[in-house]
């Protein structure tokens, strides 16, 4: 029997974006071994219906949990709103998600209560965010759904014109809002940290789902006592649903030598 502590950490993401999570885990956490799951084969989510996404997600995390995992991250912020309630009944190993985490950053960060938080159309609908923050009601919230975002990011696109003036469209709303404090709630996001701040002016705070999300990871396996405390050697191991060559390709694009090898897997039975 494996002692838990042993055991990998599990990541599940619709795709790529999850990465850039993965990277802040590995940046926070660089003694742990990691499964990283990205069903790029049915991605994006964002434009799902939130069942659809929901049953994609827990495929993804029984597969990481039937491998053996000491905790699982929920990457991806369309999966977090559609399945965290059902993957804390239904796994026994500490859960973390990039909602919350994000949203109490947010919270301890904005100095006027205006938030603003762009997402995909999917995590925008669920409506998680604003769940999110029911409990500091003193707090507005401007959502805003950036759905053209992500193809730019993995096309390795991250400036120019075009971009430039989707991203100018897309915050109009942030900066009348006045928000002083934004969200980047899909995990690609932080990708784009350079232009958004470009668009926004340095009054405006960024909370990366992805650190905040690293951040908590950290809390609960400390409180749980399952964390390497030596240095050691850490496995990181990528998983894909889709191709996998097509996987490392876009993963060295975003995040330059991070992603060595892909393997696929099938996780929809049925």
């Amino acid at each position: 029997m494996t002692n838990q502590i042993d055991l990998p950490i599990g990541v599940f993401d619709s795709g790529f974006g999850g990465l850039t999570v993965m990277r802040s885990l590995v940046d926070q956490l660089p003694n742990e071994d990691f499964v990283y799951l990205g069903d790029t084969a049915r991605a994006p989510y964002g434009p799902r219906s939130i069942a659809e996404v929901r049953k994609f997600a827990l495929q993804g995390l029984d597969h990481l949990v039937e491998r053996g995992v000491k905790a699982l991250v929920i990457a991806c912020n369309s999966a977090s709103s559609a399945v965290l309630r059902d993957a804390r009944e239904r796994y026994d190993v500490p859960i973390t998600e990039v909602v919350l985490p994000a949203a109490s950053r947010a919270v301890a960060a904005t100095r006027n209560g205006r938030v603003g938080v762009v997402a995909t159309q999917s995590t925008v609908n669920s409506r998680s965010y604003e769940d999110a923050f029911a409990i500091a009601p003193h707090i507005t919230l401007t959502p805003q759904a950036c759905p053209r975002f992500v193809e730019f990011v993995e096309a390795g696109v991250t400036g120019g014109d075009e971009l430039l003036g989707i991203a100018e469209d897309y915050l109009a709303s942030i900066k009348k809002a006045q928000v002083d404090t934004l969200i980047l709630g899909c995990t690609h996001y932080p990708l784009l940290q350079g232009l958004i701040g470009y668009v926004l002016g340095t009054g405006v705070t960024l909370v990366s789902s992805a650190e905040a999300c690293a951040q908590s990871t950290y809390s609960q396996l400390t409180q749980a006592g399952l964390l390497h405390h030596q240095p050691r050697e850490a496995e990181r191991v990528f998983l894909t649903t889709g191709d996998a060559h097509d996987f490392q390709g876009i993963g060295r694009r975003l995040l330059g030598g991070f992603v060595t090898d892909a393997t696929t897997v099938v996780i929809d039975h049925h």
